[in-house]
């Protein structure tokens, strides 16, 4: 049975919003004036499920115009996309950034993840419920972490239009969120990327060293920098060079898994299906996490570039660039930079007169962290729910829209441009043999000088935070963020390699370090991952869905219950965190007991 809608019908606007991003509807059968279409014939079969993929960005189109999703806008949506109701219903309601009931066109998102919840965040978002409550005109929601750490608090208000505007609070007040509410058009301007980057001038720098040099917005500065020169010499390598040169140089993936990417990339390469396909995963959601952030804003001409090479290598003629939902600048210095690309024939039919096609898809995630794993961002991109598929198959055999395809996060296909230009060898000399080149860490948190560093694999943790300026009392340091561990203070000579955290029962993760001096209360702390967790899974699998919950109820009694004994609920937490890790479909439930079981067990909570 499926979901309709009665005789709910679109709005004018939300008509316009749809038919902005399809075109006008051609048949009545789309939803088209009978009077000005023919009856007679319907799009449909193969060319309308081609159009499937186009659910998101229609769900975009009408969120962004109205701030919301109407029953009627939804049903002329599945119309013009022959989608069934009831699953693009399953569809819109996956996504916390997108509403299916009323609500007012701007809408203050407010950070309450770990390193604004360390910031003060409650006390923010208290102050600013107070003040913006029913009839401001303002919808206030508390939100997951908005990859803004370095500035927390952070606050993101969205006013919904023709074009939707946004602005950026961070570090927020009371009376600078409810200001940015009322006119987004009048916020102060964000800082310049490099601001969030310490190191910036220091010569040493590899991925960020044009961070704060180039105009990001300027194509030939970008050239003027030694931009291209990475893509020339792939050509000049030919396909299997370029792989040749990437296994060689002992580059592994920086989204976590550290992959050996030469290797993803031969598998994808050699796969005789076609077409093949590249999809960077910028969707960067974990808490504490902010590095592809700051890459795509202060140089995103690299990652067009990083991506044509990658494409190049793999024998892939089209890629996305999946960004997450929470990042307006990024989203707009990316669009630009690949327009400006295109127009100058460094995407599209032919390539530096290389005779090579290569162009790219920007599309937005919509607030869930799941869509961080690979199978699930190609569930998204594809038009359903954002929810992991089961492996084998592998994406190189079977992965967006069942075919080949390479998927890398924005940090590793940037490191791909001194691999080319300086030569695997050369690469592989920095850092270790087991960790190769350089990593970028987001450290904030308990730190004077928070931000993203770049450093050789093998420095240590206290090398790395001894110039983001530690403040008295350091208690404890979480690496790889919510799906990571604790470290105690006394830790700090763990040497920051993959082999270098296994070895001390830790993990790198996706890059985040984020110190918490004694004034931070860590079972709070606890309690707001198990909560993340509980509302980031997908609930496909019981374990993940169950297990989730009872997380997070377990930690609610030992954080309320005063001096009792928590005995039995850290067993049952054990009991739990074991049956997830075994028996989840994807990282996400095997890494939801990761962070409270190393703090049972590393700082002694609850003891």
């Amino acid at each position: 049975m499926d979901l309709h809608f009665g005789d709910s019908k679109p709005t004018d606007e939300e008509r316009a919003a749809v038919d902005a991003l399809l075109g006008p509807p051609e048949s009545s059968w789309e939803g088209a004036d009978r009077c000005d279409t023919d009856l007679r014939w319907a799009r449909g079969g193969r060319e309308a499920r081609d159009r499937r993929d186009l659910l998101l960005p229609g769900l975009h189109a009408v969120n962004d115009r109205v701030g919301w999703i109407s029953e009627g806008a939804l049903d002329y949506l599945c119309r013009r996309l022959t989608v069934p109701p009831a699953e693009a219903y399953g569809v819109a309601t996956f996504y916390a950034m997108f509403s299916l009931r009323p609500r007012p066109a701007t809408v203050l998102h407010v950070c309450t993840d770990l390193a604004c919840a360390a910031a003060g965040a409650g006390d923010l978002c208290a102050g600013v419920e107070a003040r913006l409550g029913p009839g401001s005109g303002v919808a206030v929601e508390r939100n997951p972490c908005l990859g803004l750490c370095e500035r927390a608090p952070a606050a993101l208000a969205v006013r919904a239009g023709d074009p939707v505007r946004t602005a950026v609070s961070a570090p927020a007040t009371v009376e600078a969120a409810v200001r940015t509410a009322g006119a987004p058009d009048a916020a102060p301007p964000e800082p310049p990327a490099v601001a969030a980057v310490p190191q910036a001038g220091d010569p040493s720098l590899t991925l960020l060293g044009r961070v704060g040099v180039v105009d990001p917005a300027s194509l030939d500065d970008y050239r003027a920098h030694g931009g291209y020169a990475a893509l020339r010499r792939a050509f000049a390598l030919g396909p299997a060079g370029v792989i040749r040169e990437v296994t060689d140089s002992g580059l592994v993936g920086r989204g976590g898994a550290a992959f050996p990417t030469g290797r993803k990339w031969q598998a994808t390469a050699s796969r005789p299906d076609r077409p093949h396909y590249l999809v960077c995963n910028a969707d960067e959601s974990e808490p504490g996490t902010f590095k592809d952030r700051v890459i795509m804003e202060g140089d995103p001409y690299a990652l067009v570039e990083a991506m044509t090479i990658a494409a190049y290598a793999t024998g892939a003629h089209t890629g996305y660039l999946y960004l997450r939902g929470e990042y307006p600048r990024a989203l707009h210095r990316m669009r630009h930079a690949v327009d400006r690309a295109r127009a100058r024939g460094l995407l599209g039919d032919d390539i530096l007169g290389q005779g090579y096609a290569f162009d790219i898809e920007i599309r937005r995630g919509a607030g869930a962290y799941v869509c961080g794993e690979e199978t699930a961002l190609f569930n998204s991109i594809e038009g359903y729910r954002g929810e992991p598929r089961s492996k084998p198959p592998f994406p190189v055999e079977k992965g967006l829209f069942g075919k080949p395809t390479v998927e890398n996060n924005v940090e590793t296909l940037v490191n791909v441009l001194p691999i080319l230009t300086r030569g695997a060898p050369a690469y592989a000399a920095t850092g270790t043999p087991g960790s190769t080149g350089t990593k970028l860490f987001c450290v904030s948190g308990s730190v004077e000088r928070p931000g993203v560093y770049e450093v050789p694999f093998g420095t240590t943790l206290g090398a790395l935070l001894e110039p983001a300026g530690v403040r008295e009392g350091l208690r404890a340091v979480l690496l790889g963020g919510a799906a990571g561990g604790f470290v105690r203070a006394d830790e700090l000579d763990i040497p920051l390699t993959f082999e270098g955290t296994r070895e001390a029962g830790t993990t790198l993760g996706s890059g985040v370090v984020m110190a918490f001096d004694d004034t931070v209360p860590l079972p709070r702390l606890l309690l707001r991952i198990a909560r993340f967790f509980r509302d980031e899974s997908c609930g496909q699998c019981v374990p993940c869905r169950v297990g989730t919950v009872r997380q997070e109820e377990a930690l609610h009694r030992i954080v309320e219950r005063t001096g009792a004994d928590a005995a039995d609920d850290i067993a049952l937490l054990r009991e739990v965190g074991r049956a997830m890790r075994d028996a989840s479909i994807c990282g996400l439930g095997q890494t939801a007991w990761n962070a409270v079981e190393s703090a049972i067990d590393r700082l002694g909570a609850y003891a």
